[in-house]
């Protein structure tokens, strides 16, 4: 039973919930009407610490189309976090007031702390470089409509694999399917932390590493890019030397497979041509609307309405 939890990271949800979240989107993609009323009565508190997009709209929207409310901040210069208030006097003081709070912090950490002080279930919307749980939903969604099942892929992962959180959160989802490789395709300074890789060797766990992107993508199921995040760095020389490493285009989708499908958790800067949109493989697009209707889903198990 999902009603009641958190979700801090991915492995708060066991395959078989994951399985459970995902066929309940299926419902909702096919007849999102027939969900309209079942949050109504409930309230979502969005607290962004640090600048979203996708991901908080998609949570608004996500319980707006439940029937349900939302409240909450999307800078953490509108909250009282401003004059000093601390993380646990916030939560204390937000979670009398809602039925669940999706959290987005700077810090590693903050949502598991959210948590020990919060009445109401805390979801995870992205804690630094750490966890992001919901976009590793969205992503699960994304590929099992697109490509039937989670089972037997090979998976590149293209760009800032040291910072990337979708990154993380992904490999660690997806190495708990039968038959998952992994190709890590990032310059030397931006190659997936060593932590990863412990996971994956204590597995035994199939995974290469690459610099080039072209050397490899034939090979690939699905291919997963993720932009060079200036905001990770603490040296701009190091983000300007880097942020170009990698740029998909209309050459390099010429070298893939017919039936590969290229994600990105966006925002987009420059690290997929705008050529290649028109490639029925970019799946990017449709994996932000997935976005939503996963969330409709998580929303709905964890508030214990479906």
């Amino acid at each position: 039973m999902l009603k009641g939890r958190n979700l801090i990271q991915p492995n708060d949800l066991s395959v078989a919930e994951i399985d459970e979240i995902c066929s309940l989107a299926e419902q909702i993609i096919v007849d999102p009407a027939s969900f309209n009323d079942v949050c109504r009565g409930k309230i979502l508190a969005t607290l962004f610490f640090e600048p979203s997009t996708r991901t908080r709209l998609s949570f608004e929207a996500a319980m707006l189309h439940l029937g349900g409310a939302v409240e909450g901040f999307s800078d953490a210069a509108n909250s009282s976090t401003s004059k000093g208030e601390s993380l646990a006097d916030t939560i204390r003081t937000v979670s009398s007031y809602v039925d669940v709070i999706a959290m987005r912090n700077p810090k590693e950490g903050a949502a598991l702390l959210a948590s020990k002080f919060s009445n109401c279930p805390i979801i995870n919307a992205g804690d630094g470089g750490h966890y992001h749980p919901t976009q590793t939903l969205t992503d699960l969604v994304t590929i099992r409509a697109l490509k039937g099942s989670f089972e037997g892929h090979t998976i590149g992962f293209c760009g800032d694999l040291k910072f990337g959180r979708t990154v993380h959160s992904l490999v660690e989802a997806m190495m708990r399917y039968p038959k998952s490789k992994f190709v890590f395709i990032s310059p030397v300074e931006l190659q997936v932390p060593d932590w990863v890789i412990n996971f994956l060797n204590a597995e035994n766990i199939e995974y290469t590493t690459s610099e080039r992107l072209e050397s490899v993508i034939g090979d690939l199921d699905i291919l997963y890019m993720t932009r060079v995040q200036k905001e990770r760095f603490f040296n701009e020389q190091d983000y300007l030397r880097l942020k170009d490493s990698y740029i998909l285009d209309n050459a390099k989708m010429k070298l893939a497979k017919q039936d590969m499908i290229v994600l990105h958790p966006l925002p987009r800067v420059n690290e997929i041509a705008p050529e290649v949109d028109d490639d029925p493989r970019a799946a990017y697009f449709k994996q932000v609307k997935y976005g939503m209707y996963a969330r409709m889903a998580l929303i709905s198990k964890i508030l214990g309405v479906l």
